[in-house]
């Protein structure tokens, strides 16, 4: 046993460590590798955008090379120990023959998965809808993304299950909201007011760096039954938008309450029948 342990465990001691070293090397490598690769084919996009492309490449390639690399540790494992790894690789072929028929789920998420990935759909960091669900990409694969959405819920989507995938922070994101006022109010004046407060914030320097191009009203986007919907809108950089209309919301608010225009709110009027003077 000694004897046995002294030749053989330390060749497999050894298989182990080359076996972590070279995955050691691949986390370390692989980053770097992709990093310039985009840099290369992408050299117009913003750093932001190659970061959050590089990373999701550089994991998906990593874990790839970390589960072939667990395959072949484990493979010359058996073969140190006296497995003939030979009828063990005849049958995982015949195994996996059979599991084919019965796994073609999976052999889809594979594929819709590499399409993902080729064409940039998305990556994490990006917040998207994918089948149904909206929320934050925290991580992807080839079988499978996982999102997490605003109640803090982990939702973990087979790729097979994505048909469109809607992406709200590709490369830019857009301010698009509608503020409503009254009938009453001079419509040129409320315009002019709106587009104060947006050239007012992007002036701030809290606010520049996150907008791209300033909000301003777009048109008069609806006569609806209490008032008249103003449309506003602008580019932010990814996932920015929230943040800066909410904050536009409460400027436009505030401005609204010191210039008197009236934010409308539904009205009903009700008749008891008619008097008699007037049938």
């Amino acid at each position: 046993m000694i004897e046995w342990l002294q030749v053989h465990g330390i060749k497999i001691a050894i298989i182990i460590i080359l076996g972590g070293v070279a995955f050691l090397i691949a986390q370390r490598l692989v980053p770097r590798v992709i990093k310039k690769t985009i840099l290369l084919r992408m050299r117009d996009k913003s750093d932001f955008i190659i970061k959050k492309r590089s990373k999701t490449i550089s994991h998906v390639i990593t874990n790839t090379i970390g589960i072939l690399l667990g395959i072949i540790v484990l493979f010359t494992i058996l073969g140190q120990i006296g497995v003939n790894i030979g009828p063990a690789l005849a049958s995982l072929g015949i195994l996996g023959l059979a599991v084919s028929f019965g796994a073609q789920t999976l052999i889809k998420d594979l594929i819709n998965g590499l399409f993902i990935l080729m064409e940039d759909q998305y990556g994490i960091g990006d917040v998207v809808r994918v089948a149904g669900i909206s929320g934050l990409v925290e991580d992807v694969n080839l079988r499978r993304t996982v999102l997490r959405d605003l109640d803090g819920i982990v939702h973990h989507i087979p790729n097979s299950e994505i048909g469109v995938a809607s992406n709200f922070t590709k490369e830019y994101s857009r301010v698009n909201m509608n503020i409503s006022v009254s009938y009453n109010e001079d419509l040129d004046r409320v315009i002019g007011v709106i587009n104060r407060v947006c050239a007012e914030m992007v002036e701030e320097k809290n606010w520049r760096d996150k907008i791209l191009k300033a909000p301003q009203v777009l048109r008069v986007d609806a006569l609806g039954d209490s008032g008249i919907d103003i449309k506003i809108l602008g580019d932010t950089r990814p996932s920015m938008q929230w943040e800066v209309m909410g904050e536009l919301r409460k400027r436009i608010k505030n401005e609204f309450d010191r210039e008197g225009i009236e934010i409308p709110w539904p009205h009903m009027k009700v008749y008891f029948g008619n008097s008699a003077s007037e049938n």
